[in-house]
């Protein structure tokens, strides 16, 4: 099918816990009321988030030829979601992470990266660069296939077509990061790290300072997520800060993957910066009431009548 956006990076199965009530200790036994297999990783949770919105995605990367490879595939399709950029590797496995939720805690990760480290610039399909009005890349600097100077022409020329770049990250070891992004950064139209991450990346703590250090590296428009504590957008000529929508707090797997997805639906549907901060803000607060990275996202419909019936406070800096 055509596509309106296309979404590449990093593809998961993730096996997460409903919260428990503290860590066990060594050998401890600590029960909980359910465990799932569920779909993971930035680009699949995105994608299948923004299907659900009813846009019309493809999804590429790499998985293993294995059950959890499977899993993913079928998942993405169930959703509604063209999974035919989606490239099985022989010989390694499908990247997957245990997810360990304590209540009142942020949640725990243990992750192999698995067929993510195989994913280059020749398993994107040409045709999807050429028609996506969105191209949205998550999970950069995990993925090193994808720190060329290849895929800095790649996004160049998506640019140059028409489409918005959009790019997330995911840190994976290494201090490399800063020399990677200063060179994809300048053909990045949103850049959306969280504050942790941009912490790493830039030794700076405050979120005003670290969005100003990626724009003076290139990026067009820099958003910083801060959980609980809502988002910071700086662009040209424009700084806004927003809250968050009350909801209630049930696991934050997949909460940054649903706020790219609604900030992508924003720049889908033409709205302003405080636009874009609207649907990104309220398809990641959709996302925490569940424990799934995807599960309790909303529906364009149920994403309208809540943002309707909630305001997010927005105030320009």
């Amino acid at each position: 099918m055509e596509i309106d956006c296309l979404c590449a990076g990093i593809l998961f199965a993730d096996y997460t816990c409903v919260p428990i009530p503290r860590m066990p200790e060594p050998g401890e036994l600590i029960p909980t009321e359910g465990i799932q297999l569920a779909l993971g990783g930035c680009a699949a949770n995105a994608g299948l988030d923004l299907a659900r919105l009813g846009v019309r995605v493809g999804v590429s990367g790499c998985v293993g030829d294995d059950a959890f490879g499977q899993f993913i595939i079928d998942t993405l399709r169930a959703g509604g979601v063209d999974v035919s950029g989606v490239h099985r590797v022989p010989g390694i496995g499908t990247a997957s992470t245990m997810v360990i939720n304590v209540k009142g805690q942020d949640r725990r990760f243990i992750s192999t990266p698995g067929a993510n480290t195989r994913f280059t610039v020749a398993h994107i399909p040409v045709d999807w660069v050429r028609q996506a009005k969105v191209f949205y890349v998550g999970g950069y600097l995990m993925m090193p296939g994808l720190e060329t100077d290849e895929f800095v022409e790649v996004f160049r020329l998506a640019r140059a077509a028409g489409a918005k770049t959009v790019l997330d990250v995911v840190l994976f070891g290494g201090e490399h990061y800063w020399e990677t992004l200063t060179k994809i950064l300048p053909q990045t139209d949103v850049f959306l790290p969280n504050d942790d991450e941009a912490a790493r990346i830039t030794g700076c703590t405050d979120p005003l300072q670290q969005a100003q250090r990626f724009r003076d590296a290139g990026a067009k428009t820099v958003v910083i997520t801060q959980g609980n504590r809502g988002s910071l957008l700086v662009t040209d000529n424009l700084r806004l800060r927003a809250g968050t929508y009350p909801v209630e707090f049930v696991s934050g797997v997949g909460s940054g993957d649903a706020f790219d997805a609604g900030f992508i639906m924003g720049l889908l549907l033409g709205e302003d910066p405080a636009g874009c901060l609207r649907w990104g803000s309220a398809l990641g607060a959709s996302c925490v009431r569940a424990i799934g990275a995807t599960e309790g996202v909303f529906t364009r419909s149920e994403a309208e009548a809540f943002m309707r019936q909630h305001s997010l406070p927005i105030e320009q800096i």
